[in-house]
């Protein structure tokens, strides 16, 4: 190999580690209540929650009573939509990733634009006044009205069709979230 190229490859390898012993510690000490659950086999044949079958490892969090009765509300949302609770999944899954199903008020300086509420909207892109986008049944039907325009929504993976509605930085990221959200489905959906 010659000295050029073996000089690169070594200097990149350097600033990776060095990246990782500074960034490390760092995303240690984040508060996270979040914690990865090993992939679930599930049965794709005929699953309405997950027809797709769950994409990479999964996530779960313990949810307080806000967070439920934020489940609920997106839920009744869906079900006024007369969706159905595929569009649940999606919603909630959309909802556990943007703010962890807590409706959340301008974050200031954690966060740089105006996103607010369950799904982080934003009143400068158009889904509405703040008044209205930190509104659980509100910002879930201004989700699903996204959802609906998306052609052929219910055949995409989980976070294609989040995703397309979102235009997140992260569009993988909502896979995460789909076993959780369909489980809190499967509980809440006939209450």
């Amino acid at each position: 190999m010659n000295t050029i190229l073996r000089k690169s490859i070594l200097g990149i390898a350097g600033l990776a580690f060095t990246g990782g012993v500074f960034a490390g510690p760092v995303a240690a000490h984040a508060a996270d209540t979040t914690h990865a659950v090993k992939p679930v086999s599930v049965t794709v044949q005929g699953d309405k929650l997950i027809p797709h079958g769950v994409q990479g490892n999964q996530s779960h969090i313990d949810l307080n009573d806000e967070q439920t009765a934020n489940v609920k509300a997106i839920i009744a949302a869906t079900k006024k939509a007369g969706m159905d609770e595929r569009a649940a999944v999606v919603s909630i899954a959309t909802a556990l990733q943007e703010s962890k199903l807590e409706n959340l008020g301008h974050l200031g300086d954690r966060n740089d634009h105006d996103s607010q509420g369950l799904f982080q909207q934003r009143p400068s892109s158009g889904w509405g006044t703040v008044e209205q986008i930190t509104d659980p049944e509100y910002s879930t039907t201004a989700f699903l009205k996204g959802l609906k325009q998306v052609d052929g929504w219910q055949d995409m993976p989980l976070t294609k069709a989040a995703q397309t509605v979102q235009v997140s930085a992260y569009p993988d990221h909502y896979a995460q979230w789909e076993q959780q959200a369909a489980d809190l489905v499967a509980e809440h959906w006939n209450k």
